[in-house]
């Protein structure tokens, strides 16, 4: 690249990458909205219609399950099926929400159902005292990206391959979930769920990312550890609804979100430290699933290396055995 294109390039990828952080970022907080958020309905079938109906206004916003009674609903919320309920009685409604799950929902649950006429409310499963709206809790996925991105480079820009790379990975992040455990749960209080679950499950996310990132890096070079990078903090954090609720994203960010450990891993995250481990199962195995790829990666570019390196060995070594 000349002297000239070279500032010119520069010029114009810096307002570029700007603008894409500002799309990632700022598009998802600014089109905050329920789209199928699971919500329950429990009582009479003929209270339960008339409430339905009600709900049915706010087009594509709920997404309804019914319920025989109160302790069903309750369950449910607790099983992490539905982030709220409403339940019917002859005495009136009355919410049941759960703010552990996502304070920013139930807040919302509170508006919706209760429009100007006050509705007694329930918090099944609160948020920690510590914590009550989930501002520390969703900022704990940026350090575990930055984490996880930093071990997978530092792997791949002290040249570690193979076996050496995959121990040091999961050997990192490992001590990034005992960290991050000590901090979130035993100093802060924001997590208080099983100590050891919570440090597996912010390893697993650190790691889940590192292995994405060295993976990467192994297979296509230094561009890797760029691409690894901006998937995590450009796709990954700004969609993974950590600080809101998946279903409050506009699509298809929230589904996305979760498919990207950000996004399982803050999940996964309530569901061991609020929910008992309750529906933790599918964040666990995509993290588990990016862990997997990613190092199975490291070790296929260390191989291809190898093999590359002896072929070049062979064919310096060919001319002078025929002199």
């Amino acid at each position: 690249m000349s002297a000239t294109r070279r500032p010119l390039a520069v010029a114009l990828l810096v307002p570029l990458l700007a603008a894409l952080a500002l799309w990632a970022f700022a598009w998802p907080a600014a089109r905050t909205a329920p789209r199928d958020l699971p919500l329950g309905v429990a009582g009479p079938a003929a209270a339960v219609a008339q409430t339905e109906q009600r709900l049915s206004r706010h087009e594509g916003a709920f997404e309804i399950h019914r319920y025989a009674d109160e302790a069903a609903a309750r369950d449910a919320i607790e099983d992490r099926t539905v982030y709220g309920a409403i339940v019917v009685t002859e005495q009136g409604p009355r919410l049941l929400t759960a703010s552990a799950a996502s304070p920013a929902v139930a807040q919302l649950l509170q508006q919706a159902v209760a429009g100007d006429t006050p509705v007694p409310a329930v918090d099944v499963v609160a948020a920690p005292e510590d914590d009550p709206r989930g501002a520390a809790f969703g900022a704990s996925v940026l350090p575990l990206t930055l984490a996880g991105i930093a071990a997978g480079s530092a792997v791949t820009l002290l040249g570690l391959r193979g076996a050496r790379a995959i121990a040091v990975l999961v050997a990192a992040s490992a001590l990034v979930g005992i960290a991050a455990a000590a901090v979130t749960h035993s100093w802060l209080g924001v997590l208080t769920g099983d100590w050891w679950a919570e440090a597996g499950a912010l390893g697993l996310t650190s790691l889940a990312v590192a292995g994405a990132v060295a993976g990467l890096a192994a297979l296509m070079g230094p561009a890797g550890i760029a691409l690894g990078a901006a998937v995590a903090m450009l796709l990954g954090n700004p969609f993974s609804g950590a600080s809101s609720a998946p279903q409050l994203l506009p699509e298809p960010a929230g589904a996305i979100g979760q498919w990207l450990p950000p996004g399982a891993g803050a999940s996964l995250l309530r569901s061991v430290s609020y929910f008992d481990g309750a529906a933790a199962t599918g964040p666990a195995l995509t993290l588990a699933w990016w862990a997997v790829l990613g190092l199975g990666a490291v070790l296929l570019g260390s191989a291809l290396k190898s093999r590359t390196a002896r072929t070049e060995q062979t064919a310096e070594r060919e001319p002078a055995l025929t002199r």
